[in-house]
């Protein structure tokens, strides 16, 4: 006798394209069964679940963000609103009414490509805020920072300050900084401030909320990220102990960027339903961002001609480093934007595969190991395409990123660089996997807005009409496969998750309106109605 029976559904396998079933059977945490309705009738069960139509899908996962990060920014001032300086001076002034003289205030996500002077404030109207309190505003990318006087002395960033390799604080004509730290500058702030999360029972209710949340939008899966730079910190077990006390909804794996010993998990382990957390990838920087104007390019911006970002290493410190991760038993997953970062990250990788092979790693062994994965790889051209090809690769893109970056990418890139910017057909087309996430807290973790934007390349309000470079237009079924099967790639789990198949564990995700029926641009609507994971119920529509 099987635990679930779903009957009377429109079940997409995400097998191959079109494939799909009436009913579906779950027995011990795996799909037992796949029919019609018809076949459904010889199947008894302990309950039958009537979908009446609805459309069922593997469930949802996300493969790049912050969880950590996220949480603590829920206790910090939301700039993702803010339309001007003035708005957000006001925001921040309403946070010291609550603290003491001396406290720490900090502004998170914000961005002033949305604002109407389109710059970063200055330290005079930051200084506004409050001449006593320390404060920070941490741009939507985090790869930006913009503080006041309290804040710069509190640090140590005085006249003349020396930034170091990786990061720049910026310094007026008298060499005085004026408020705007890049990079890993930024730990500058990160390293002293207070972690509002300290408190176990504020960080429990907190973590329990957003991960109830993520099941509600239908996730069944996640690769949370540690970043040391903005002491965003990772602790598997925070999520471990979730696990324990059975109350994780999701699937969990937690990747480092530090080194650390790879899990060695046996078959059984691997073929656990019930098994939901685990150690994932090295995380590594190599540049910035496109909206801070620090992603490394190959030419110079094209709106900030004596600027062309920067590498936060040397290629041959890139090549060690990557190198050391992978004859470590890691997988790297390196965060490349810009042109120039994907170039020297390619070589990075190539270095990496010709000098194992040169010590003895065999073909087979090669075969073996978890692709590399490249994060957000927002600008290519023909050669970067074709070395990606050759190359064993998972290629983590954030498709909701355009909404944001179409606004002022043409601005950043110019004309002729923009064909090769999310350019996600185009590497589609070129048969490399692309997996889909949010890097939140940078945007929502919402997977059917990162489906949207994928298939439609307009920003949430519809522009433009045509879509942004509408040739990289993903098909719905093409969008859909980012955020289901093409995850469980990068972790090695494709036989286990990711299509409904016999065998395959049983995470669901049940919508209210079949995705192929629709107007694509109804995509960003759709509700999530049910949430399986191992065939458990972690949410259901009230």
């Amino acid at each position: 006798m099987l635990d679930k029976l779903f009957i009377n559904g429109e079940i997409y396998s995400m097998k191959k394209e079109g494939e799909k079933f009436q009913s579906l059977g779950v027995k011990d945490g795996k799909i037992v069964f796949l029919g019609t309705n018809d076949e459904a009738k010889n199947v008894s069960s302990k309950e039958l679940i009537d979908l009446k139509g609805k459309m069922m899908i593997p469930g949802m996962a996300d493969a790049h963000l912050h969880l950590y990060a996220y949480c603590q920014n829920l206790t910090f001032v939301d700039l993702s609103k803010v339309h001007d300086i003035n708005e957000m001076v006001s925001l921040m002034k309403e946070k010291v009414k609550n603290i003491k003289k001396g406290d720490w205030i900090k502004g998170v996500n914000f961005d002033q490509s949305k604002w109407k002077e389109n710059r970063f404030p200055t330290l005079q109207e930051m200084d506004s805020i409050s001449k006593d309190n320390p404060v920070i505003i941490k741009r939507c990318c985090l790869h930006a920072v913009v503080a006041n006087s309290k804040a710069l002395e509190m640090a140590g960033i005085g006249k003349n300050y020396q930034a170091g390799s990786g990061g720049i604080v910026e310094l007026d004509k008298d060499g005085m900084p004026n408020g705007i730290l890049r990079e890993q500058s930024t730990k500058a702030f990160d390293d002293i401030l207070p972690d509002p999360l300290k408190d176990i029972e504020v960080q429990k209710k907190i973590m329990q909320d957003v991960l109830n949340d993520m099941s509600s939008k239908g996730i069944t899966t996640i690769h949370t990220y540690a970043a040391k730079i903005w002491q965003y910190n990772e602790d598997i077990s925070i999520y471990k102990n979730f696990e324990k006390e059975e109350k994780l909804p999701l699937r969990v794996t937690v990747c480092i960027d530090e080194l650390f010993e790879p899990e060695i998990l046996t078959e059984e382990k691997l073929n656990n339903p019930y098994r939901k957390v685990q150690l994932g990838a090295y995380k590594i920087f190599s540049d910035g961002s496109m909206g801070s104007r620090s992603a490394a390019l190959k030419a110079p911006y094209t709106d900030d001609p004596e600027n062309s970002g920067f590498m936060l290493f040397t290629q041959e410190e890139l090549n060690n480093k990557i190198l050391t991760a992978y004859e470590h038993g890691l997988q790297p997953a390196i965060h490349a934007i810009g042109d120039r970062a994907l170039d020297m990250t390619l070589a990075a990788i190539e270095y990496t595969l010709k000098t194992t092979k040169e010590k003895g790693m065999t073909d087979e062994e090669q075969k073996k190991r978890l692709p590399f994965r490249i994060i957000h790889v927002q600008m290519i051209d023909d050669n970067l395409l074709e070395r990606m090809k050759k190359l064993p690769l998972v290629l983590d893109i954030q498709p909701i990123f355009l909404c944001t970056d179409l606004h002022w990418i043409e601005d950043r890139i110019g004309k002729e660089r923009l064909k090769g910017s999310f350019a996600l057909k185009t590497m589609e087309n070129a048969g490399l996997i692309q997996t889909g996430g949010s890097d939140c807290p940078v945007e929502t973790y919402e997977p059917l807005k990162g489906i949207y934007a994928a298939v439609t390349r307009q920003d949430m309000e519809g522009y433009p009409t045509e879509g942004f470079l509408p040739e990289e237009r993903l098909s719905i079924y093409e969008a859909l496969c980012m955020y289901t099967k093409n995850v469980h790639y990068a972790t090695g789990q494709e036989s286990v998750l990711g299509t409904l198949e016999i065998g395959k564990f049983a995470d669901l995700t049940v919508l209210e309106k079949d995705l192929f029926k629709i107007d694509e641009t109804e995509i960003k609507d759709v509700k999530v109605e049910q949430t399986y994971v191992a065939g458990n119920c972690v949410f259901m529509i009230k």
